[in-house]
């Protein structure tokens, strides 16, 4: 019986194909594409059972570089339309500008890049928080049943805050009517 012969490494060509494929189903930032590629290279070496070429190795990741070098400057991989996309879909599900950063910074964009696409109305940081409201069905979605005591109040208030919302927002939120809390929600849906 003979050895099976050891995989051919990574070329540029495969790594393309490798990358399209991937960017035919999902969305992603050259951060995450890299790490995609990176992964399919470290796959390739631990099944090669120990015979890598420090070489091969370094030429296949120098390859993954120039790969999303590529697709970037092709316009197949955009960071700035990915954070626009993301931001706008996040604002509206109810999370804060800092929990929206945050993502966008996990997922590789660069600050400035995360920053900017930010929805720019002054209201949207509001929305967001009204949006959470919402779905937690606090403040003014609350039930009509509810006496909003003390402890009500400080638990809502706390529901916004860890999620990121400023002090400002979370007592705006909370003191909202239903009435101009829905027409918000409304425009920031329509938006």
């Amino acid at each position: 019986m003979s050895a099976a012969r050891p995989a051919k490494p990574p070329d540029e060509a495969s790594l393309h194909e490798a990358a399209l494929a991937y960017l035919a189903q999902y969305a992603a930032t050259q951060a995450t594409l890299r790490r995609v590629l990176d992964r399919r290279v470290d796959r390739w070496a631990r099944a090669q059972d120990q015979k890598v070429d420090a070489a091969q190795l370094a030429e296949a990741r120098r390859l993954v570089g120039i790969v999303v070098a590529r697709l970037a400057a092709a316009g197949a991989v955009n960071d700035a339309a990915f954070a626009a996309a993301r931001a706008n879909s996040l604002t509206r599900a109810g999370h804060s500008r800092r929990a929206v950063i945050s993502y966008l910074a996990a997922k590789g964009v660069a600050a400035d890049t995360a920053r900017a696409a930010l929805p720019g109305e002054e209201d949207a940081e509001l929305a967001a928080a009204v949006s959470l409201a919402a779905r937690r069905r606090i403040g003014p979605f609350r039930r009509p049943d509810a006496v909003p005591d003390e402890a009500l109040r400080m638990r809502e208030r706390g529901v916004l805050a860890r999620a990121g919302f400023a002090h400002s927002v979370t007592s705006r939120t909370l003191l909202m009517e239903r009435e101009e809390a829905e027409d918000l929600l409304h425009r920031l849906r329509r938006g």
